[in-house]
């Protein structure tokens, strides 16, 4: 990462996550870059204003009225210096002030005035991230193109488990960088990444599925826009937030998302299928609701699905890269390569699901990407980072002409 000289101005909202922030103040710094931090007067109640003042090396703005660093208006200067607006932590109230142009404190005030970029890291508890009006102002805030990093889900202060941690430091910093120094490289290429669950039908109310949430898949799909290419993501059943800026095709079983496939992935130069279809479906869908009959057995019989891979390997065009995923519980990098012949892949990456971390649902991978040429292990690292890493493959297998 470069960020030697970069200006980026910190603004941190009222919330237990605040702590988080002075370690994000930390790694920017040592990095080289300089930070301006902007609190609200609720964030000093959780961290005092002193604590980033002296990690920054600069005076703290908490106060709208309080006599500026230098002769100027201080928000309108700060507003203007930034090269990257980063809040972290983003609270629910915050984005809603964002959403609505409300301007009544030193960060609302700065951050309406700015033309730099704006990368927001919401914190909160579950039910207010999954509140109909956040959920609205995220979505007025994304159209306008402010930028976003999780929330994560784990373990929240209030002791509810879900959606709402604010990303790691580390994840903030990768994403400032890609912000900052961001690549190009796949402008002019049409990319095709495929996200979340198959659905296959039993009745009118219920189905066979997996745990896929497509984050993997969107983090893909927002990496590669961000890099200049032009993305059409087919996705299935999903719960992460859907990417902007990319041509979206939806499906619900492995026999649409085949039909999407076979239709779409000609005319792309890259394919990269991380959705997770089902292997079986049954091999009768009744019309009506199965009804429980007490004491009985229900008896399914499943039969195989069309191998979605395959189907796409067997069609693959000149010149075309094609990446798959290949998620396992043993013997990982026997199945996957088996897998990468098998499908006519140039790359596949191979995660071991029962590793704490990796898999379906969390925000974070561990992967080995694996090629004819060899194979390469990727540490514990957030799903953006490991799709950073799959691009750089494929774009290496594109340059090499393989």
């Amino acid at each position: 990462m470069n960020l030697s000289g970069r200006e980026i101005v910190l603004g941190v909202t009222g919330g237990i996550a605040a702590y988080k922030s002075a370690d994000l103040v930390s790694r920017l710094r040592h990095l080289g870059a300089r930070v301006s931090v902007i609190m609200t007067r609720n964030a000093a109640e959780f961290v005092a204003p002193l604590t980033f003042q002296t990690l920054s090396g600069n005076q703290v703005a908490v106060d709208t009225f309080q006599a500026p660093e230098y002769w100027n208006v201080e928000h309108v200067a700060l507003a203007k210096r930034a090269e990257v607006f980063v809040i972290a932590p983003a609270t629910a109230n915050l984005l809603a002030k964002m959403a609505h142009g409300i301007a009544d404190d030193m960060l609302s005030t700065t951050v309406l005035a700015t033309k730099a970029p704006v990368l927001v890291a919401p914190a909160m508890n579950t039910g207010m991230w999954t509140a109909s009006a956040t959920r609205e102002n995220v979505r007025i805030l994304k159209d306008r193109g402010v930028h976003f990093i999780g929330p994560g889900n784990g373990m929240l202060a209030c002791g509810d488990s879900g959606d709402g941690r604010m990303s790691e430091p580390a994840e903030i910093v990768e994403a400032i960088d890609a912000l900052l120094n961001p690549k190009k490289d796949y402008a002019g290429l049409k990319v095709l990444i495929t996200a979340g669950a198959t659905r296959e039908r039993l009745d009118p109310v219920r189905f066979l599925t997996n745990d896929s949430s497509g984050k993997m898949g969107f983090a893909l799909a927002e990496a590669a826009r961000d890099r200049g290419a032009e993305v059409t993501l087919v996705k299935g059943a999903v719960t992460a937030e859907v990417p902007t800026g990319v041509r979206t095709v939806e499906i619900e079983s492995t026999g649409d998302l085949l039909e999407a496939m076979l239709r779409e992935a000609p005319a792309h130069d890259v394919v990269i299928q991380a959705a997770a279809p089902a292997d079986y479906r049954a091999a009768e869908i009744s019309p009506v609701k199965i009804k429980k009959r007490a004491g009985e057995e229900l008896v399914l019989r499943l039969e195989e699905t069309p191998d979605v891979a395959r189907a796409v390997g067997a069609g693959k065009q000149p010149g075309q890269v094609l990446v798959g995923f290949a998620a396992e519980t043993d013997h990982l990098r026997e199945h996957a390569a088996e897998k990468l012949e098998k499908k006519n892949l140039d790359l596949i990456v191979a995660n071991d699901v029962t590793l704490p971390g990796a898999g379906f649902g969390v925000d974070t991978n561990i992967a080995t990407l694996i090629t004819r040429e060899g194979m390469k292990d990727r540490p514990l690292q957030s799903k953006r980072a490991l799709a950073e890493d799959i691009l750089d493959e494929a774009m290496k297998i594109r340059g090499a002409g393989r």
